[in-house]
């Protein structure tokens, strides 16, 4: 499963999640979909827009996981 560390990121960052959903032009809800890894997709346009406010890579958003469903 993709995980997504936004959280730990706006943590590290010091940036509210009111504050980023401004800047990166999305509603507080669907910023919060994406913080509690409720989202099952993300446009890249949006992700672009994370990472320039965050000042981040993709990589350091997006997590892939092992789940426990999946083989191992």
């Amino acid at each position: 499963m993709i995980v997504v560390n936004l959280d730990v990121m706006m943590a590290k960052r010091k940036i509210s999640a009111g504050e980023l959903a401004d800047k990166i032009g999305i509603t507080p809800a669907n910023l919060s979909i994406l913080k509690n890894n409720k989202a099952k997709a993300i446009r890249f346009s949006t992700l672009e827009q994370v990472c320039k406010v965050l000042n981040c890579q993709p990589g350091d958003l997006l997590e892939y996981r092992k789940g426990e469903q999946e083989d191992e």
